[in-house]
């Protein structure tokens, strides 16, 4: 047992050379460490040799988590006891005292397990809680010279184990920046201004009269990052799209408000009230008329779907309205634009002949099987498909 401490002592001693500072935040570190663990008086194994390897984090200068595993081989009291295999795991917390100087004290405590392994006899595992002291003497930002004392309290029934172990921690992380030197004039010379405080020199500012707190660039004229001719400290939408078109605010435009900005808006110019779809064209109404395959005739019972077209042609008075046909794909691509064409024609008669429309404002226009809406295999879907649509608030 002397010798032992004597040991940990000696280490303790070299304590004492110049070295730099060195818990570094947000690092990993490594501690490979060996020393000796001293069993309680009533277990049956005598004191032995052991090894540990340690993995922690520190959360802060000040505070680290580091889990630990250690192996001891000892020998017993009695023949089941011998070459026993002992080995700890612990989960423990650690707080730094003088974390920024080159010798850093500390206290750990932790909880874990214990399991002895003889080579003949029942092996145990117990539950362990720990507490101890330490040091960590830095010799550069990586490495540093580590010794720890721990007391194990090994449950259900209380046995008392001492844990020593002196070795090396190896620090993985980023050392913190030193702070950049500030340049001072030689003696004599005047100070440079910088009139508008935005660290650009005026001897070197081309934009003088920047506010104060607005990014700049390194001639001193405030940063524009989305190129949209707004600076950043006035741009409400800093990352407007290149070539976008923007308002004073630096947001993109919307000219004829219906919510779609003017670059991606496909109908600029759709009129005010108009329901419009993701390109900012305006919705179509479809009209739910079933045309017979191979007509073109309007049947009685649909007089109430053309009513409806009127209805919201007459909402946009003046406005341009498209009446457009299509078809299910039987048939020929040729026969079926010609069938859309006549489809769409008749729509706009019957809205000419029974609701008063100016034929002027109705453009018929017909895409056969183009643009199905549903599926041509079926009965039901190619009905879908034989349908007329309305947009009745576009405009030229």
């Amino acid at each position: 047992m002397l010798n032992k401490l004597l040991i940990l002592a000696a280490f303790l001693g070299v304590l004492c050379a110049p070295a730099w500072a060195g818990i570094t935040p947000n690092s990993f570190t490594l501690s490979p460490m060996v020393g000796g663990q001293i069993f309680d008086a009533d277990q049956p194994l005598k004191d032995a040799m052991m090894a540990s390897i340690g993995l922690g984090y520190n959360l802060s200068k000040i505070a680290a988590l580091e889990a630990v595993y250690t192996q001891a081989d000892a020998n017993g009291d009695t023949a089941a006891a011998s070459g026993s295999k002992v080995r700890t795991y612990r989960l423990d917390a650690l707080y730094h005292f003088m974390p920024e100087q080159n010798l850093v004290p500390y206290f750990g405590v932790g909880f874990g397990g214990i399991h002895s392994n003889p080579k003949s006899g029942k092996s145990s595992h117990h539950f362990m809680a720990n507490y101890g002291f330490g040091i960590k003497y830095f010799l550069d930002q990586w490495v540093a010279l580590r010794a720890d004392v721990r007391h194990l309290l090994d449950f259900p029934e209380p046995e008392n184990n001492l844990l020593y172990s002196a070795g090396l921690l190896i620090q993985f992380g980023t050392p913190e920046a030193a702070p950049e030197p500030v340049a001072t004039p030689p003696a004599g010379e005047p100070t440079p201004l910088d009139s508008d405080g935005d660290g650009i020199n005026d001897d070197m500012d081309r934009c003088p009269g920047t506010p104060a707190g607005a990014p700049v660039n390194s001639i001193g004229c405030p940063i524009d990052t989305d190129g949209d001719g707004i600076a950043d400290y006035l741009d409400q939408c800093p990352d407007t799209p290149r070539g976008a078109s923007v308002d004073t605010s630096g947001c993109p435009l919307d000219s004829d408000g219906d919510g779609v900005f003017d670059y991606r808006d496909s109908c600029p110019a759709t009129a005010a009230g108009v329901s419009v779809d993701e390109n900012g064209c305006p919705s179509k109404l479809t009209l739910r008329i079933n045309f017979r395959p191979d007509s073109n005739l309007i049947g009685e019972q649909y007089l109430g779907e053309i009513a409806k077209a009127a209805k919201c042609i007459n909402q946009f008075p003046g406005n341009l309205v498209y009446i457009d046909g299509h078809t299910d794909s039987q048939g020929s691509a040729d026969y079926n634009q010609k069938l859309s064409e006549r489809r769409a024609t008749a729509v706009v008669k019957s809205l000419v002949d029974q609701f008063d429309i100016a034929a002027s404002r109705l453009t018929a226009r017909g895409f056969g099987e183009s643009q199905p809406i549903a599926d041509n295999t079926t009965n039901e879907g190619r009905a879908e498909n034989r349908r007329v649509e309305v947009a009745c608030g576009a405009t030229e």
